[in-house]
């Protein structure tokens, strides 16, 4: 098929990222996706015929990507549709799934694995098998809300039960679930544990990536929640080597919102580009394990950077979003360091931009690791510079606990220039005034 300036996507996986499944598309290099995205986790979580704990977009080919390559995705818009949301922390609840609540979902009541479902009624008990009439949600919340959200989406404010349950009856319709989703709206569950909360609206997206090289269930396509693949027993079980074949979509980073970069490595012809998950608010950590996931709209630019061969995501956050000590050096800050370095006979400063990279791993620690390994062989420095920079001129950032982290420090431009992402990273932040 000929390449597309724009691709719409307003379909969904089944909860797999499959390198195998046909893809939408081709993207021209340089083109714009433009997506309506349903939310992910607890509406997935609830909805057993969905395989991998999300519903993500399917994948876009980009034409000319090449495993080796890389794609620079530019978040151009985020536009949250939802009216309404609920979510919470979460406790599974046993003999409803086979190793994994979000992958296997078994019926209490037949047996059935992955079932459908119709909903009766509203609440914690409205997810019912289509075959038998069980009950069949493998998770419920110990603690969660309903929130609605002002029609500018820029606030929200949780309510009460009269609210919720009225929300829960228009599960659909306030959630803004696209046409094409199959999932459950969440708030058919209608919790009130907080009442009159509010929180600021900053969407941005838990899942936006490329496809890995075998098949991933998209919540655990990332070192943490992967880490439950290992020797599983449901279909897609796997090795600890095999797991390294990961791209980490599923990062849950708050910095990855409009105005972001997010660099991703291509490990399939096409590279596969998809996205989901957003978030309405979240904290660093997203320590609840769950927050406010909502439909939106979505319009991504993808450029191919050639022979970029990386591991895992990188990202060029916005600049407000840039810690203190990676921010770009001003005018001002560059003319006392040349004072100084004069004093004491230094002939030449360096010329540094600010990256971020991401880490994932079984648990914080990991992480770090993971991020660092990762920051050093794709610049060709040491582990142990590369951690003397991140603490001089950078930070160590959680994106997701327990496993999901940012390193971010300023980079030498010389080493940006040999990645052919000096240009890239200048540009993006001289267009934000940095």
């Amino acid at each position: 098929m000929e390449a597309k300036q724009t691709v719409y996507v307003n379909e969904f996986t089944n909860g797999v990222l499959d390198p195998s499944e046909e893809m939408v598309g081709p993207l021209k290099d340089g083109g714009h996706i433009v997506a309506n995205t349903s939310p992910g986790c607890w509406g997935p979580m609830i909805t057993p015929s969905l395989r991998g704990g999300h519903e993500v977009t399917k994948p876009v080919f980009v034409e000319g990507a090449e495993v080796g390559d890389a794609i620079a995705i530019r978040i151009k818009s985020i536009q949250v549709t939802s009216m309404a949301t609920s979510s919470g922390n979460d406790r599974s609840l046993d003999g409803r799934f086979v190793g994994d609540p979000y992958i296997a979902v078994k019926c209490p009541g037949c047996g059935e694995l992955y079932p459908e479902t119709k909903i009766e009624g509203t609440g914690s008990e409205a997810i019912r098998c289509a075959s038998c009439g069980e009950d069949v949600t493998p998770f419920e919340f110990t603690n969660g809300y309903t929130m609605a959200f002002d029609s500018n989406r820029t606030i929200g404010v949780t309510v009460d039960e009269a609210a919720a349950k009225y929300i829960a009856g228009e599960g659909r319709e306030f959630m803004a679930t696209p046409e094409n989703s199959v999932q459950n709206p969440i708030v058919t569950f209608a919790p009130s544990d907080l009442v009159g909360t509010m929180a600021r609206v900053r969407p941005f997206l838990g899942q936006l990536g490329t496809t890995p090289s075998r098949p991933f269930p998209d919540s655990h396509n990332a070192g943490d929640f992967g880490q439950f693949l290992i020797d599983a027993a449901h279909d897609y079980g796997m090795t600890k080597d095999q797991l390294e074949e990961r791209t980490d979509g599923h990062m849950d980073i708050n910095r990855v919102r409009e105005g972001a970069v997010l660099i991703c490595p291509v490990k399939v012809p096409g590279g596969g580009i998809y996205i989901g998950d957003m978030h309405a608010m979240q904290g660093d950590g997203e320590i609840a394990g769950h927050t406010a996931d909502v439909s939106g709209i979505v319009n991504l630019q993808a450029k191919i950077i050639k022979g970029l061969t990386i591991d895992g995501p990188m990202l060029l956050p916005v600049a407000d979003d840039l810690p203190y000590l990676a921010k770009p050096f001003t005018a001002k800050e560059k003319q006392a360091a040349e004072r100084l370095a004069g004093l004491y006979g230094v002939a030449k400063l360096e010329q540094s931009l600010p990256v971020s990279f991401i880490g994932t791993g079984a648990d914080l620690n990991e992480a770090t690791d993971n991020g660092l390994e990762r920051a050093a062989d794709t610049l060709g420095l040491t582990v142990p510079e590369v951690k003397n920079r991140a603490t001089i001129t950078g930070s160590i950032e959680i994106g997701r606990n327990p496993g999901v982290i940012t390193v971010t420090f300023l980079v030498p431009t010389h080493l940006l220039d040999e990645l052919n992402l000096t240009d890239l990273i200048t540009n993006h932040y001289e267009a934000s005034g940095e």
